[in-house]
């Protein structure tokens, strides 16, 4: 049976984990900033609050290239795209409309404007950087896993990851701080910092993503090499 026509169980679900992850990254990117009270030598180790979710989402990343393939997780990475896109409108256009007389007493636009007001820069900020990192990482995955003939997944899901993130979190962070979104005087702080994190936990759930992969691999009978595909971002199609 032809990939695009196989009826897979779990395919769905980890699309919708996937999506759910990566828009409460977002939220939570604009609401805090954590400081943890450490440094890396003169750098202060401070993170927006999404980095203890985003890279979650990294992980369904690498699992999704590495049992359904290149084509589905693109796929899966266009729904993250635009359940991202339609947020970050609703987000903006809820907070131009009037408040109600008895909700400013109590929140105001002051407050949504400084907890959810900062989403519509940074969802456009996470879109680029999503866009570009994802696909860095998908690729990257999926091309090694070719060269190595499907051998030693720990190289695959931690060098896609040291790519996909350093595109991610730079672009990321750039973007957000040029629109206002962060302050400029943290700005390599929060780059080394969510750099670090990112590609630490991925590390360190190594042991989960094989678990993971190796149990979808057997349920959906599929363990997919992307030898043959059209590696071009903006195809829809399976």
């Amino acid at each position: 049976m032809n990939q695009s026509s196989r009826p897979y169980r779990y395919y769905d679900l980890v699309m919708a984990l996937f999506v759910t992850v990566l828009l409460i990254s977002n939220l939570l990117s604009s609401a805090k900033i954590i400081d943890l009270k450490m440094s890396l030598g003169p750098i202060p180790l401070a993170f927006d609050a999404g980095t203890l979710v985003f890279p979650i989402s990294y992980i369904f990343g690498d699992v999704l290239t590495e049992v359904y393939g290149y084509r589905r997780s693109r796929r899966v990475i266009w729904a993250g795209f635009g359940a991202n896109a339609l947020m970050g409108f609703f987000v903006w256009f809820a907070g131009i409309l009037p408040g109600e007389a008895e909700w400013a007493e109590y929140a105001g636009q002051e407050a949504y404007d400084a907890i959810l007001g900062g989403v519509s820069g940074l969802i456009v900020a996470s879109l680029v950087a999503y866009f570009l990192g994802e696909f860095s990482n998908s690729y990257v995955l999926a091309k090694m896993k070719v060269w190595s003939n499907g051998r030693y997944l720990w190289t695959r899901t931690i060098g896609s990851t040291l790519v996909g993130q350093a595109v991610d979190t730079t672009t990321f962070m750039l973007i957000a701080t040029v629109l206002g979104v962060f302050p400029p005087e943290i700005l390599v702080s929060l780059i080394v910092t969510n750099y670090i994190l990112k590609v630490g936990f991925e590390a360190a759930l190594t042991p989960l993503t094989y678990r993971v992969v190796n149990t979808l691999k057997a349920v959906e009978n599929e363990d997919y090499f992307d030898r043959y595909t059209d590696f071009n971002p903006f195809k829809l199609s399976v």
